[in-house]
């Protein structure tokens, strides 16, 4: 479904991806663990079209290498045709419109389709898979738990109906059990048939739940493989799993 190749970006002078190649295939959890600043979440900004705007506005970012999705070149597209296509990002740090409600926010990822009907059931899907925000609907999205505005995030993400979604760091700033809440339902999400790529320092968690990890550090893939690929090699456990 998605094949990154050669991926290089540079901030004005300084490099942030170096090189970088993966591949996603339809139907895959896929998590890319790392520690801060590894560059992590440039990939995701990257896939989803957010670098070619900032490209377009003279931010002196630019980029070169390829990406793939479905077969067709998207490294030049806008980031509002990445989601006519199917790419949705869920960024870090959840950002929910504080001042409008969850059901306001929930409306927002539909904002490009048409069909009342499917919006609706997607409405309920997505009330079934985090049932705090049904209870939560009327309530301003700023005045929610960490825990629940990451759901928010996510749900609000899924009402676009994604082939394909990033999801960058969904357990920053949550405690352990709401950590693990959060990953279970996106292990759930790929089980509808979504396909996911998500960046995360959380190694434990991706060892547990991904079927294919990419190691990146220094903004350079330094491994990649199943749990038990990685869990075999020494090297890897100790220096970039810490394990």
């Amino acid at each position: 479904m998605l094949e990154v190749k050669d991926l290089t970006v540079y901030y004005e002078s300084a490099l942030a991806l170096n090189k970088v190649s993966l591949r996603v295939e339809n139907g895959e959890f896929v998590a890319v663990v790392g520690p801060n600043g590894a560059g992590k979440t440039t990939l995701l900004r990257a896939i989803s079209g957010v670098l070619e705007a900032e490209r377009r506005s003279e931010l002196k970012t630019w980029h070169r290498g390829t990406i793939t999705f479905n077969g067709k070149r998207i490294d030049k597209l806008k980031p509002h045709i990445m989601v006519r296509r199917g790419i949705i990002h869920c960024p870090e740090r959840r950002r929910p419109f504080p001042e409008m409600t969850v059901i306001e926010n929930l409306m927002m990822g539909a904002y490009l389709r048409k069909n009342k009907g499917e919006i609706a059931k997607d409405l309920e899907r997505n009330y079934e898979l985090f049932p705090v925000l049904k209870k939560r609907e009327k309530q301003l999205a700023g005045t929610l738990s960490g825990g629940e505005q990451q759901m928010l995030a996510i749900a609000r993400a899924l009402m676009s109906k994604p082939q394909l979604l990033l999801i960058d760091e969904p357990s920053l700033g949550l405690a352990p059990i709401l950590r693990k809440n959060v990953f279970d339902r996106i292990k759930d999400i790929q089980r509808t048939g979504v396909t996911i790529l998500l960046v995360e320092q959380d190694v434990s968690m991706c060892l547990a739940l991904a079927d294919r990890l990419y190691v990146i550090a220094h903004g350079m893939m330094a491994a990649e493989g199943t749990r038990e690929d990685l869990m075999k090699d020494r090297d890897v456990r100790e220096i970039y799993l810490g394990l």
